[in-house]
């Protein structure tokens, strides 16, 4: 994944002035999920790169993909850097190839009225307001969202935070504010199944009138599809909760990634001579229980990993869940830094055996298995 780069936090206020980079804050939402937004704003803006009027292949990517954190909607006041853009808003969640073909358009269109592409998403999701039992699990952390909308051209993801006044403005409303009085867009691009405002009122129809009362550029990106249906965060979940990682990462584009801090474990695996990362803190979807074969980021490098995930039947943990990452050919010490996991397939199911040297015969076989659907996965990426 070296091709992606770390986004940079921008300030949700423009100043005369340079200031460093300001650590946020944390607030929680009615969920419990923590997210975060400057206590002031970070006042170092780094200048974007303006493109010319051309088509998507003669527009270099941006360097990074900005984040910029808006608390407040109604306030106008983002930076002007993002003003006079071409702005999506959607949720962008796992960032897969039905988002990538929206972004792709949106920036097509502003490289055609020489302006910056914007994604605006909104955190938290706005069902952790309205009906917080149901809010989903995430697929992916706004940071990874910037990560992989930079390859596709985006130079700014605005992350407006979701408040009650937010949800109760009207489509009309909400036009003004976010589109009209913050950004200024010269342009949008939506999906034909884009709702906005209180209620989701506002439909596509009316987004499409509202741009033409203010001459502002709009268009109505085609939707992907996969197996005939639509590509959607929601069916990747759904993959994802039955350890279907290869049809998630057909839709996603890419692997799924979880990533965590490495904690201390029962050392068990290390007494079989297969020592494991324990991961802690992860704040996506988890897929189902089993044995998978995947890539682990270092941070130093890429290696071949066996992934377990659940309870450990053999040694009677009892229900408790976990994530234990065997990196293959590795010899080091991870403790308390952050491992990143893309998985690619999955080994087998959870199973309990009579003997840890039962457990061992099969933790040499499953390694045998994940070197074999790694290599014809880096075969399938060569091509």
């Amino acid at each position: 994944m070296s091709d992606l780069r770390e986004p940079r936090v921008l300030s949700h206020q423009p100043a005369a002035n340079a200031l460093p980079l300001i650590a946020p804050n944390r607030w929680t939402s009615e969920k419990g999920q923590a997210s975060q937004f400057p206590t002031r704003p970070h006042l170092k803006v780094r200048s974007t790169a303006r493109h010319g009027p051309g088509s998507a292949s003669s527009h270099p990517s941006p360097s990074v993909t900005e984040i910029v954190w808006l608390p407040d909607v109604t306030r106008n006041t983002v930076d002007a850097a993002l003003h006079g853009g071409v702005t999506s808003i959607g949720n962008f969640d796992g960032v897969h190839r039905g988002h990538a073909s929206l972004l792709q358009q949106t920036r097509q269109l502003a490289d055609e009225l020489d302006g910056p592409a914007i994604a605006c998403l909104f955190d938290p999701h706005p069902i952790a307001l309205l009906r917080p039992d149901a809010a989903p699990k995430r697929l992916t952390t706004v940071d990874e969202r910037a990560r992989r909308m930079q390859p596709l051209g985006i130079d700014y993801l605005l992350v407006c935070q979701t408040t009650q006044d937010l949800l109760d403005l009207s489509p009309q409303a909400f036009f003004r504010a976010l589109l009209m009085g913050n950004l200024r867009s010269r342009g949008i691009v939506e999906g034909a199944n884009f709702c906005f405002g209180k209620d989701r009122r506002g439909d596509v129809a009316m987004l499409r009138q509202q741009c033409r009362n203010h001459d502002i550029a709009f268009r109505a990106a085609q939707m992907r599809l996969a197996d005939g249906e639509m590509i959607s965060s929601t069916r990747i979940r759904n993959e994802l909760d039955r350890g279907r990682v290869e049809a998630a990462a057909r839709m996603m584009g890419h692997p799924h990634r979880l990533s965590g801090q490495v904690t201390h474990g029962d050392q068990r695996g290390r007494t079989l001579g297969f020592p494991t990362a324990n991961l802690d803190d992860i704040e996506v979807v988890i897929p189902a229980p089993g044995v998978y074969a995947a890539w682990a980021d270092t941070g130093d490098g890429r290696y071949g990993a066996a992934v377990h995930l659940g309870p450990n039947p053999t040694f009677r943990s009892g229900g408790s869940s976990k994530v234990e990452v065997h990196l293959i050919d590795y010899s080091g010490d991870l403790y308390g830094q952050t491992l990143s996991v893309d998985f690619v397939d999955r080994i087998r199911d959870v199973a309990r055996f009579e003997s840890p040297e039962a457990l061992t015969t099969q933790l040499t076989h499953d390694i045998r298995s994940v070197r074999q659907r790694l290599e014809q996965h880096q075969e399938h990426e060569s091509l």
